[in-house]
């Protein structure tokens, strides 16, 4: 932990060094010349913008929920219930992937609001190892419902459809297989954590006071005016809220998928109808939206280095290079290790499966391997390493009001872990 402290830089600087990173080694190993991938890279960050928003959505609608006075019950009644800071570590980190299984975005809210509300409920917890669990659960995300390469291969017209048809779920998500190596490390992560905490020496608390908010406030005006009327109208907040109902049901009555769009739609609904009070909502979103600067910055950043890896070939290079010494038995193996090294510039699931699938896919059907192992493969590399990419701890982080030293020693101790499971796994399968 001290070593993140000393030489890791801020999320920012570490988004800027990986740029020049991606910069050289496109350089050095595709016939681009240093104009086109400059090019490249600014292309690269105005593409990703549409969706920087939906994360700083994620994060507002998912923050804004969670201090309703509903949700914010259900968190502090289960922080209540550990009474030691090496319990409430062990149940934030299980918890939180639980809840990154089943849907990603839900899963980085609630491991945060998890982790301040424990830091709240026991003295002498260590809070960068609380935010640091409830981050670490991340880590079973692509392998969970709300997988976006599972999903992908699922959904009619994918990208390597004429190659391995639709893949099912079940050859997926559900294959035994997966459900192993995933609930294996969501039932053995507490355990990890539990040797990390017992006996810490340098234990870095939080002062309560700094991470209480607002909890579902009510506005009371001095004066009633036809105005605050409206803004503190249950019933107008219940039939705008009856309206996202009906949408949703009508919706998924319909077949629709479960993606980013309606995951945050879900989010906005739920916190206007729980706040009751239309300026309630308002209030809570003026508050979380405080903490999304972060992605704002540095989601862009990391666009361009995307710009540079796809366009360039650079992606493809690494990609082949792994396929290029894999045998059949190992092709799983080494398509893991090369999605793991592809997702440190190129963090974005859906992103990596662009850059990544039409090369692993075919090689793969060469082989003999099936492409459900496959796209498996690739998606367990891009969720192993986002221990080490901060890219996505942003969210997390901002809600936590921390920086990423302060929870990076104890996630690369989860990065080697995971590592080595999800390895054995593969190469069992």
């Amino acid at each position: 932990m001290r070593i993140a402290r000393s030489y890791l830089p801020d999320a920012y600087l570490f988004a800027v060094i990986l740029t020049f990173v991606a910069y050289i080694l496109a350089l050095l190993f595709t016939d681009t010349g240093p104009v086109d991938l400059i090019r490249m890279w600014g292309d690269g960050m105005s593409g990703i913008l549409a969706f920087a928003m939906q994360m700083i959505l994620i994060l507002v609608t998912g923050h804004a929920l969670a201090s309703s006075k509903p949700i914010h019950a259900v968190l502090k009644g289960l922080a209540s219930i550990p009474k030691t800071p090496v319990a409430g570590v062990m149940m934030v980190v299980f918890v939180a992937s639980i809840a990154s299984w089943v849907q990603w975005g839900f899963g980085l809210v609630v491991g945060a609001l998890l982790a301040r509300e424990v830091a709240k409920s026991i003295k002498g917890v260590d809070y960068g190892m609380l935010v640091a669990a409830g981050y670490s659960g991340f880590v079973v995300w692509h392998a969970g419902i709300s997988g976006s390469i599972p999903l992908a291969v699922a959904t009619k017209g994918h990208i390597v459809e004429k190659i391995t048809g639709v893949i099912p779920v079940s050859e997926t998500i559900f294959a035994p297989w997966n459900l192993g190596i995933a609930w294996f490390i969501i039932l053995t992560m507490p355990i990890l954590f539990y040797f990390m905490a017992k006996g810490k020496r340098d234990v870095v608390t939080v002062n309560p006071a700094l991470l209480d908010e607002p909890v579902g406030q009510t506005t009371t005006a001095q004066e009633s005016t036809f105005a605050t009327r409206l803004e503190n109208s249950i019933i107008v907040n219940a039939l705008f809220g009856l309206m996202g109902v009906v949408y949703l049901v009508n919706y998924f009555g319909r077949g629709g998928p479960l993606n980013l769009n309606i995951v945050i739609f879900i989010f906005l609904m739920a916190g206007i109808i729980l706040h009751q009070r239309p300026i309630n909502y308002v209030h809570a979103v003026n508050n979380a939206i405080k903490g999304a600067g972060g992605i704002a910055l540095q989601f862009p950043l990391y666009g361009g280095i995307q710009g540079i890896m796809v366009a360039s070939g650079l992606a493809a290079v690494i990609a082949n290079w792994f396929i290029s010494i894999s045998t059949v038995e190992t092709f799983p193996l080494f398509t893991f290790w090369a999605g793991g090294l592809i997702n440190m510039f190129v963090p974005s699931g859906g992103g990596q499966w662009i850059v990544q699938g039409p090369i692993a896919i075919p090689a793969g059907a060469a082989l003999g391997v099936p492409g459900s192992v496959v796209a498996m493969s690739i998606a367990w590399g891009d969720a192993w390493t986002n221990m080490l990419q901060p890219f996505w701890a942003l969210p997390l982080l901002a809600i936590a009001k921390l920086g990423i030293k302060d929870i990076m020693g104890y996630c690369t101790v989860v990065l080697l872990y995971t590592g080595v499971v999800i390895s054995i796994g593969l190469l069992l399968l």
